[in-house]
């Protein structure tokens, strides 16, 4: 028999376009490991938010993939920090629908906290373990956005509590465990370390092609910036970066700003684009920065191939998928000191890490790279074999799926069922051991 997993991913939908709102890493993250679990021989419910009255309860994605919609509250959108008081539903529901199933689930794996809570609730009541990856942590996301955080200070005892509860805790970098031992008193040897990871199916190399396929000036420096439309992304250094580098270093770049609610810009009714939009006419950059709007997956390899440097400046990311999905595509990554970006980016050997907040040093950089075209090669080839070596969702997969066994050996016998994958996940890398070294 096979194993059969449910994924729990209340606000972020596989199934949902990234770079809309509340659409983002977490979708790309359940989206890819629901593929690779499935092409291993698992079979994979995802549960996630109804949040549109025209969405089926039960869509057959992809071979051994469901993803069901969840009616837990009102079908509309709501944003993620109000969803707080429906997740009693959520967990109802799914343990109703799962006593409906002929093969009950095997194991549960939580994205984000409130996932892990719903994911709780049919621990208690059905006996199945559960797995959490918090994607972010609410007292690391208060010290670092204060008052801008609207998520319920609930958060905070509920995500020590579920550290308790769960199985077993998926950290994505070494800071996010650090974070969890520090500010939670997480046990650490129930705590892995498995990072994020990229499609090499989707993301590849392709400078040959890249600017004239976006009609792009082949001679141009060209930075790119790619993400959801939220200040902590730090959109804005990324301006005023450019700013600098034309100011003190006479070097004029266009910067592309890719991401957005739609394919067509929309500043009136999207704030944050809006507030960034008027940085640059105040910088005088209107003709250097251009905000493309949302692309499609199959269109970003070319985003990332066609730059000449790939800029990611928030100063909060629990991990970050976009550098690692730049290295791939042999782009030099300038990359924020924080979270996840510390671990993925390798200064001076895939990119350079800077201090958040802080235009002058990203221009340097900037300058660095214009300035030395064959340093700059090094490092997106360097960034591509790191890339390559350490991050595709297949591995990343096969360490989550080692997760889920190590958990279901120790669970108490009576829960659990006698079958395995159809596929076996042997002679997987050991990427504890891989994922740091640089």
């Amino acid at each position: 028999m096979m194993r059969k997993i449910a994924l729990v991913s209340e606000h972020a939908s596989p199934l949902a376009s990234p770079g809309s709102i509340d659409s983002g890493g977490q979708n790309v993250y359940v989206a890819h490991v629901a593929k690779q679990l499935a092409q291993s021989g698992y079979l994979v419910d995802v549960f996630t938010r109804r949040d549109d009255s025209l969405q089926d309860q039960v869509v057959q994605w992809q071979p051994n993939i469901r993803v069901i919609h969840v009616p837990a509250g009102p079908a509309q959108y709501i944003p993620k920090e109000q969803l707080l008081s429906y997740m009693d539903d959520f967990g109802r529901f799914m343990i109703r629908f799962a006593k409906r199933e002929k093969i009950p689930y095997d194991m549960v794996h939580a994205n984000f906290f409130m996932s892990a809570m719903a994911a709780r609730q049919v621990k208690q009541v059905l006996g199945i373990p559960y797995v959490v990856t918090f994607h972010a942590l609410g007292r690391v996301r208060r010290l670092c956005q204060g008052q801008a955080d609207t998520f319920p200070v609930a958060r905070l005892t509920i995500e020590e509590d579920l550290m308790r509860d769960a199985d077993r805790i998926i950290a994505e970098c070494p800071q996010d465990r650090r974070d969890m031992e520090q500010l939670y008193g997480a046990a650490s040897e129930r705590i892995e370390i498995v990072p994020c990871g990229f499609d090499p199916e989707e993301l590849w190399p392709v400078p040959a092609i890249a600017r004239q396929q976006l009609g792009l000036d082949p001679h141009e420096f060209i930075v790119l910036q790619l993400g959801r439309m939220v200040p902590r992304k730090g959109i804005d250094t990324a301006i005023e970066s450019i700013g600098v580098l034309r100011e003190r270093f006479g070097i004029r770049a266009r910067l592309l700003v890719v991401g957005g609610n739609a394919e067509h810009i929309d500043i009136a009714n999207t704030p944050e684009l809006g507030r960034l939009a008027a940085l640059a006419r105040t910088l005088g950059l209107e003709r250097q920065v251009v905000f493309t709007g949302q692309k499609s997956r199959s269109q970003l390899r070319y985003y990332y191939s066609a730059a000449n440097a790939f800029v990611t400046t928030p100063w909060y990311e629990p991990f970050g998928i976009t550098p690692v999905e730049a290295m791939a595509c042999g782009t030099p990554v300038i990359g924020a000191a924080v979270g996840g970006i510390k671990s993925t980016v390798v200064d001076g050997k895939t990119g350079y890490l800077v201090p958040p907040k802080d235009p002058d040093a990203v221009a340097r950089r900037l300058a660095s790279l214009h300035n030395q075209p064959r340093q700059a090669k090094r490092l997106g080839e360097q960034g591509m074999r790191r890339a390559y070596q350490l991050y595709t969702w297949r591995n990343v997969a096969a360490q989550i799926a080692a997760i889920y066994e190590a958990a279901l050996d120790s669970a108490p016998s009576e829960f659990l069922q006698p079958c395995l994958p159809v596929n076996s996940l042997n002679n997987r890398p050991n990427f504890s051991e891989l994922e740091w070294t640089t």
